[in-house]
């Protein structure tokens, strides 16, 4: 594989991104790696080592011209930028002109400047579960499964991995074929994620009882975003060694986290940094169904005057009670693919976080109240 090669991450101060652009600093093969980006997160650059510069470019996945310029002497592209909303509450038509029309901007962007290589983050949203609501039980990559996805977000990654997946083999400006592959985390934990943060805060202010939706029958994926991020790196790598392998191809992101509920992975996460939190409460449907319709009602009578935060939805409550899973070994057969972080890494690297993160939080209290 050649050497010196320049990276183009979009979204690279997004959740993901930010975990794919500091492993990509430090691989040897690797001379810049740029950050396509429509917000400035200075502090990304310090993933910069002593061989790989890391470049922030602001920029907006829509403006098709600075995409363009963005390319100039690109090598690989992982494309991460991704208005996401798994609350069911954005216009669709400002979602689709994100996520799809913002991936037809980054394919043609590539065709126009050479760039053979993209992998492109998906999501497990863009399967399903579908509007009929039906399960799908430890499936695989190849698993049948039909109907229209439920949600306006899966809608769209649906669109966008079919756009870069049949991108495959399309000639570039001068003759090169592109090479396309998609990645489909699921639930991902980790590193400042907000909804890890704000479901610990939660319990915390409970006297350490976690609070949970799903009933404890419900089987989902979690997958820490170190590994998410790994399984990127790896896949892009290999889509330039394994071509006619890779191109073309889908991947659901997975490690070993043992834990397939929600509560189980909280309780092993919180009880590392409070062993008191070990107790979890599961409300049952009917209750948050009666919660659900109430808010829409309130919400309703007070949208002439004010604007309610978004709240989970009677079609997103359904889908989390949904059992959507899957298990599969695809990625490490067609490129070796294996965790980069183990299960007690990963926890331990969330929890450091997670008691730095609700310190400063405490501290930026203590000082606003002083004021």
């Amino acid at each position: 594989m050649a050497k010196d090669m320049v990276y183009l991450v979009t979204g690279g101060c997004g959740y993901i991104g930010e975990h794919i652009v500091k492993i990509l600093a430090k691989e040897d093969y690797i001379k810049e790696v740029r950050i396509f980006d429509v917000v400035e997160v200075d502090s990304i650059k310090s993933f910069s080592t002593d061989s790989t510069t890391v470049r922030l470019i602001k920029g907006d996945i829509t403006d098709y011209n600075q995409l363009q310029k963005a390319m100039e002497g690109v090598d690989v592209v992982i494309h991460t930028a991704a208005l996401v909303d798994y609350l069911d509450t954005l216009p669709f038509h400002k979602m689709e002109a994100i996520n799809v029309g913002g991936t037809k901007n980054v394919l043609k962007a590539c065709i126009s400047m050479d760039v053979r290589y993209i992998v492109y983050t998906s999501s497990v949203a863009a399967v399903g579960p579908n509007s009929n609501y039906e399960p799908m039980l430890r499936g695989t990559e190849d698993t049948m499964y039909n109907g229209k996805t439920e949600l306006s977000y899966g809608k769209t990654k649906a669109c966008a991995e079919n756009i870069i997946r049949q991108a495959k083999g399309t000639q570039t400006r001068n003759g090169k074929l592109l090479v396309t592959c998609a990645i489909r985390p699921s639930n991902i934990y980790g590193e400042k994620s907000v909804t890890v943060l704000e479901s610990y805060l939660s319990a915390k202010s409970k006297n350490g009882l976690i609070t949970c939706i799903e009933p404890k029958n419900v089987d989902h994926n979690y997958t820490y975003v170190g590994n998410v991020a790994w399984m990127h790196v790896l896949a892009a790598r290999n889509l330039q060694l394994k071509p006619a392998i890779l191109g073309g191809q889908v991947y659901y992101a997975y490690d070993d986290t043992p834990m397939r509920h929600r509560s189980d992975l909280y309780t092993a996460l919180y009880s590392e940094i409070d062993p008191r939190m070990t107790e979890t409460k599961h409300v049952p449907y009917w209750k948050m169904w009666l919660i659900v319709h109430i808010y829409s009602i309130i919400k309703f009578l007070v949208s002439p005057f004010c604007s309610l935060k978004p709240f989970v939805t009677p079609p997103v409550l359904k889908l989390i009670f949904t059992t959507f899973s899957y298990e599969t070994d695809k990625a490490f057969r067609h490129f070796e693919y294996r965790p980069l972080f183990s299960w007690l890494e990963s926890k331990r690297k969330t929890c450091e976080w997670l008691k730095q993160a609700t310190e400063n939080l405490q501290n930026n209290h203590k000082n606003h109240k002083q004021k």
